[in-house]
C-alpha cells in the first residue's frame, strides 16, 4: 500500500511534468483545509486550479512588464492633471480602457519637456499590460539605431515583422535630435505599423517642425498623413514638472533662511526690546 509520502511524491512529479507549479505549491495546504472543513473533493480541485491560474496570470503580467522595458513605472493615479489644466483628463482616462489598441490607432503626445508626456505614456502602457496587451517602450534614437543596423545587415524585413507581435509601441523623445539617414527608416517603421498596431508618439515639436527631424518635407507630410488619420492628439501645455519642483525647493530654502534664529531646545529667541 502506498504511503502518504509516496503519494505526495507522485503528485509533485505529475505537477512537474504537467507544468502546474501553482497546484504543486498549494495542494498540501488545500487538502488539509478541505479535510478540516469537510469540503467536497471537487472544491479542493477547484481551489488548486484557481491558484494555478492566478499564478500564471501574475507571471504573465511580470513577463509583459519586463518586455515593455519601461524606464520606470508610473500610473494615471499618480499623474497631476491640475498641473496641466488644458489636458482633457476624461480623454486620457478613456484611453486607458485599451480601445485605441484594439482599433490600432495612434496617440500623439505633443508638448514641451517636463510637462508629463512620458509619465502619461508609461501609465497608458501599464494599463495596457494589465489588460493583457503586449507593450514596448523605446526611445526614437535607439529605434533608429536598430533600424540602421538591421538595414545594413539585410534583415530589415525580419526586424519589422518581429514588431508586429507588439500590440502597442511607445516611441519616446521624437524631436530631440535629427535622424539623418535614419529618417526614411523610421518612416518605414511607422508606415509598417499603420493600421496593424497601436502607437504612442511622444514629441516636443509641433507638427509643422517635424521636417527638421526627418529632413525631408515630402516624407514628413506622408508620415503625418498616416499618423493623424486615426489618432488622438493630446497637447501638454504647462510649466515643466522639474522646474516646478526646483522652484518649490528654492522657495522652501528661502523661507527657512528667513526664519528668526532659535535658541536651545528650538525656542525662538525674543528681543527684550520688542513689544512681545
Amino acid at each position: 500500500m502506498r504511503t502518504p509520502e509516496a503519494t505526495e511524491g507522485l503528485v509533485d512529479l505529475y505537477c512537474q511534468k504537467l507544468k502546474l507549479p501553482g497546484v504543486r505549491q498549494i495542494y498540501r495546504e488545500a487538502a488539509r483545509q478541505a479535510l478540516a472543513q469537510g469540503d467536497d473533493p471537487v472544491c479542493f480541485l477547484e481551489a488548486c486550479l484557481r491558484h494555478e491560474l492566478d499564478q500564471r496570470a501574475q507571471r504573465n503580467l511580470q513577463l509583459r512588464l519586463k518586455q515593455a522595458r519601461f524606464p520606470w513605472v508610473k500610473t494615471l493615479a499618480d499623474f497631476d492633471f491640475t498641473a496641466i489644466p488644458k489636458l482633457p483628463k476624461a480623454r486620457v482616462l478613456a484611453l486607458a480602457d485599451g480601445r485605441f489598441i484594439r482599433q490600432r490607432e495612434v496617440v500623439l503626445m505633443v508638448g514641451q519637456t517636463g510637462t508629463g508626456k512620458t509619465h502619461c505614456a508609461i501609465a497608458l502602457g501599464l494599463a495596457a499590460i494589465e489588460a493583457g496587451f503586449r507593450v514596448r517602450f523605446i526611445r526614437v534614437v535607439e529605434l533608429v539605431q536598430e533600424l540602421l543596423a538591421a538595414d545594413k545587415e539585410f534583415r530589415l524585413p525580419a526586424y519589422l515583422k518581429a514588431w508586429q507581435k507588439v500590440d502597442l509601441v511607445i516611441l519616446d523623445e521624437l524631436g530631440y535630435l535629427g535622424l539623418g539617414p535614419g529618417g526614411p527608416l523610421l518612416f518605414h517603421f511607422c508606415s509598417d505599423r499603420y493600421e496593424r498596431g497601436a502607437l504612442i508618439v511622444k514629441t516636443n515639436l509641433e507638427f509643422s517642425r517635424w521636417g527638421e527631424v526627418f529632413g525631408d518635407a515630402t516624407l514628413t507630410a506622408a508620415l503625418l498623413d498616416r499618423l493623424t488619420h486615426r489618432s488622438h492628439v493630446l497637447l501638454f501645455e504647462g510649466e515643466s514638472y522639474r522646474f516646478r519642483e526646483s522652484r518649490r525647493r528654492h522657495e522652501a530654502l528661502q523661507a527657512a533662511a528667513a526664519r528668526p534664529p532659535t535658541g536651545d531646545g528650538g525656542q525662538t529667541v525674543i528681543d527684550p526690546g520688542s513689544p512681545n
